[in-house]
């Protein structure tokens, strides 16, 4: 087995070292060189063939954008992990970067005057992130990286008997969980839903503040639907979706005139929040049977409780497919526990929910 081999692009010094110390201390990785601009790192790819790249988006003379889109051309099937800055115009610039072909990204550690909580940051988002897209070329075994460890001790509960979705059973909600790969799997989604859908969708895709409001704005650009970032006491109505703000688990409250959404800074479940499980617990303890629910691509196993509960009351469980999603973490994790009704490509769902809906209407 042999280490994989990291260039790490980052015009900031202090970053860089942060970056390349931490990565370096992780047996199966290797910094094989670092660039302080795009410009440099083209030049030294051809002669160092990293496994991945981490890319910094701010640099003077060739910034993340310009860099992404020329390493792209060039090697296409390259990883590239981009390291965006937590503020609006970060996440910005990140989505723009999935857009044009990037892997996936990392957050910067918003403090790098403390070193230690720096590393760690890099240590539990970056590291795990280059061993899935490199697991392949250094032949290492990411199934249990794949579980987060959770943030508390799991409830006890009993696991009750599978109810088989009722042949023609109406659905009225549809939710998703979506995490690594998500901006780019939604984006090719929602434009084939119609914007008449009869249900409300709620949604949580793993993002901090401010992307997710970003996120909801680009996909109502691309959609035939209107896309929310969700808040409090937002009341749910057909033919609209809302996705959990960063930060904030989001979950369902039913009132005397409708079900309404709901947002907490309580604990992390599966090392996230959002998180998909408390807002698929919230959707089926309200719709029950009638809750059509979707796991896109991700890493981890969030969504996997969920959906033990949406097939527990009787509804429909859709998971991507290996082939189509960026990792197959949360789908391979309910598809493998024998709750995925379907299992298909990315370019099959919208039709397969859009059937679904149509069911007693």
């Amino acid at each position: 087995m042999r280490k994989i081999r990291v260039l790490v692009v980052d015009d900031a010094v202090v970053v860089r070292k942060i970056v390349t110390d931490t990565l370096a201390g992780d047996p199966d990785i290797e910094v094989a060189a670092t660039a302080a601009n795009g410009k440099i790192a083209l030049q030294k790819i051809p002669l160092i063939k990293p496994d991945i790249l981490t890319l910094d988006i701010e640099m003077p003379e060739m910034d993340g954008l310009q860099t992404l889109a020329a390493a792209r051309k060039l090697y296409p099937h390259l990883p590239i992990i981009m390291f965006s800055t937590l503020t609006e115009r970060g996440g910005s610039k990140t989505l723009e970067a999935l857009a044009l072909g990037a892997t996936d990204y990392v957050t910067k550690p918003a403090n790098v005057g403390s070193v230690s909580v720096a590393m760690q940051r890099i240590r539990d988002e970056l590291i795990p992130k280059i061993k899935i897209f490199c697991s392949k070329v250094a032949g290492i075994q990411t199934s249990e990286k794949l579980v987060p460890k959770p943030s508390s001790k799991p409830v006890a509960r009993t696991p009750k008997p599978i109810v088989k979705t009722i042949l023609n059973q109406k659905f009225d909600i549809l939710c998703i969980g979506v995490s690594t790969g998500g901006p780019n799997a939604l984006a090719e989604l929602f434009p084939e839903l119609p914007g008449d859908l009869p249900v409300p969708i709620v949604m949580v895709q793993h993002m901090p503040p401010y992307f997710t409001k970003l996120l909801a704005e680009r996909l109502t650009a691309k959609s035939p639907l209107n896309i929310f970032e969700g808040k409090t006491g937002e009341k749910l109505v057909p033919g609209q979706a809302w996705i959990a703000p960063g930060d904030y688990h989001m979950v369902l409250e039913k009132k005397v005139d409708g079900v309404y959404l709901k947002t907490n800074q309580e604990a992390q479940e599966n090392s996230c929040r959002p998180a998909v499980d408390p807002l698929f617990r919230s959707t089926v303890s309200i719709y029950g049977p009638r809750t059509l629910s979707v796991i896109l691509t991700g890493m981890g196993q969030d969504g996997l409780n969920g959906c033990q509960l949406v097939k527990e009351a009787g509804g429909h469980v859709i998971v991507q497919d290996e082939n189509t999603s960026v990792v197959w973490g949360m789908p391979g994790f309910v598809a493998r526990a024998g709750l995925a009704d379907d299992i298909l490509p990315l370019n099959q769902i919208a039709q397969k929910i859009i059937a679904k809906l149509k069911v007693g209407r």
